[in-house]
């Protein structure tokens, strides 16, 4: 195994970011080609950063996106956080108990880490389904919680969401939607009301995935669910700050629906290609994308790597060799490790996807070369 734990996790994201680093300074940004889907961006003019001061700031912006957050996400509040993850624990630390039950339903299994995590925190006993007839609600649930769109973005069926809804409604326990790209995801391309219009009580989203907003959370619902979130937020320091709520308030005022529209249909000629080489990718909702699994059964060599570590070393040899980034290389510990390529991003609007292909196969050709030799894909991962 190369990369072992959480630690092993950081280090290698460490090190993603000083070949990222050493990319921009030697050959410019656009050597860079980020298809992660959350490349982000912080819009902002000159007279606005003029006003990021502690107490000015949210004095202005917070008020601005309370109008903009619930056109985007519905509900009747809107609460900026520092991360979706953050609002995820928040309101596990409001509205869960110790000893009580929270119960997950999503799309495919498995769940973003930070719920499971945070359920343990709180001395919550917690359970999670992709298959809706085994989907339960047990006495003492205290929670329930549904995942719009999951990390390797599998979309979940309207009608078995709103079912969901309504079998937590009629015990009266909330329902938490993790919308992270979901709140684009499933509007834009597959035509889903929003969450909290289909009867969410609290609904989260990224505001830097598949838009150009920050890496930020934005938490949309019920105004007196919001408001004691809030505390929690603010107790534990896990609100947004000044320059990310202004960026998530441009984010949004510039998230252009056409941009994943045409990556719905530019992925179908991505595929095409990468087909003719490859048995595993699959199609996503705005690219293309190959699991660890499929990656581990594409290989002709014998080797002693993890289907995880594959996916790690065929991240870094794309960036390094490439300067494409993938989730596998920059994520946080506990992410998924299947690679997408994203179509959604400004990097991949010019991209000639022919020359993508070619980039691709060239970079799997590499990982067949090095994967039988361990020390040299540990020195991939972890040396710059």
């Amino acid at each position: 195994m190369i990369v072992n734990n959480s630690l092993d996790e950081v280090k290698k994201r460490e090190n993603a970011l000083l070949i990222i680093k050493h990319l921009v300074e030697n050959s410019g940004r656009s050597s860079l080609f980020d298809l992660t889907g959350l490349s982000g961006g912080f819009i902002a003019s000159p007279s606005e950063i003029s006003l990021l001061e502690t107490y000015v700031g949210p004095a202005i912006f917070e008020q601005d996106l309370q109008q903009v957050g619930k056109e985007h996400m519905g509900g009747e509040k809107v609460l900026p956080l520092n991360r979706t993850s953050s609002g995820i624990l928040a309101t596990i630390l409001t509205l869960v108990g110790e000893g009580s039950n929270v119960v997950h339903y999503l799309a495919r299994l498995p769940a973003h880490p930070s719920i499971p995590r945070s359920c343990k925190l709180v001395g919550a006993n917690y359970f999670e389904t992709d298959v809706f007839d085994e989907f339960s609600i047990p006495e003492n649930t205290s929670l329930v919680i549904v995942t719009g769109s999951t990390m390797d973005h599998q979309v979940i069926d309207e009608d078995e969401f709103k079912k969901v809804i309504e079998m937590a409604h009629d015990r009266d326990i909330p329902v938490m939607v993790d919308d992270a790209s979901g709140a684009r995801l499933r509007t834009v391309v597959y035509n889903q009301p929003k969450a909290c219009d289909l009867g969410a009580d609290i609904s989260i989203t990224s505001t830097d995935k598949l838009m150009p907003g920050p890496r930020g959370g934005l938490m949309a619902g019920r105004k007196d669910l919001i408001d004691e979130i809030k505390v929690k937020v603010n107790q534990f320091g896990l609100e947004a700050q000044p320059p990310a709520v202004l960026a998530m308030l441009n984010g949004i005022k510039n998230f252009d629906e056409n941009n994943l529209i045409n990556s719905f249909s530019r992925k179908d000629e991505l595929f095409g290609l990468l087909d003719e080489k490859f048995d595993n990718f699959e199609t996503t909702p705005t690219g293309v994308m190959i699991s660890p699994e499929g990656l581990a059964d594409e290989m002709d060599v014998s080797h002693e790597l993890s289907d995880n570590d594959l996916a790690y070393v065929f991240s870094f040899i794309l960036l390094k060799d490439h300067g494409i980034i993938t989730i596998p290389a920059v994520s946080m510990p506990g992410a998924s490790a299947t690679i997408r390529f994203d179509l959604s991003t400004n990097d991949a609007f010019n991209l000639n996807l022919k020359d993508l292909c070619k980039k691709i196969e060239s970079s799997f050709n590499k990982l067949q070369d090095v994967a039988i030799n361990e020390d040299k894909c540990r020195e991939i991962v972890f040396s710059f």
